[in-house]
């Protein structure tokens, strides 16, 4: 059974509203660790998809840009800095309790400022896709990579 089914099995449909008991299990990318959550992919959203993320501690979500969509994330645990804008030269650092919009097309990379705590996020995204329309960004060349 791959990762797709079990996640399609740990929903449940009751006839308009959905559930996942327990927010299902754990998927990683780039450097973030995401309790399932839902999207399109599992419960069908046209327009939304939510998880938690969990960034490890010291780690790093490296630079990346989210295409056409928006992002509001809600810290629940840790500390974390965004170095964002074009070149990633701009800075400001948000810890439990902070609410952060993301504009889209905004370059950003996120670091997690403790070397032994994780940060925990809420992540609420305007994209059913999750992070299928987000792309990795060279801060040296302060463009998209191809």
């Amino acid at each position: 059974m791959n990762e797709e089914n079990l996640e399609l099995n740990a929903v449940e449909d009751h006839d308009g509203i959905l559930t996942i008991r327990g927010g299902g299990g754990r998927r990683d990318w780039n450097g973030i660790h995401y309790k399932q959550g839902m999207s399109g992919k599992n419960v069908g959203t046209a327009r939304l998809s939510a998880n938690i993320a969990t960034i490890p501690p010291g780690g790093v979500a490296y630079a990346h840009i989210h295409v056409g969509f928006e992002v509001i994330l809600y810290i629940l645990e840790g500390k974390v800095r965004h170095e964002f804008g074009p070149g990633l030269t701009k800075t400001i650092e948000n810890e439990a309790g902070d609410f952060i919009y993301i504009k889209p097309g905004v370059p950003h990379e996120v670091y997690n400022m403790s070397e032994t705590e994780p940060v925990v996020a809420f992540v609420a995204r305007s994209s059913a896709a999750e992070w299928d329309e987000i792309i990795p960004y060279d801060r040296t060349k302060k463009a998209p990579l191809a």
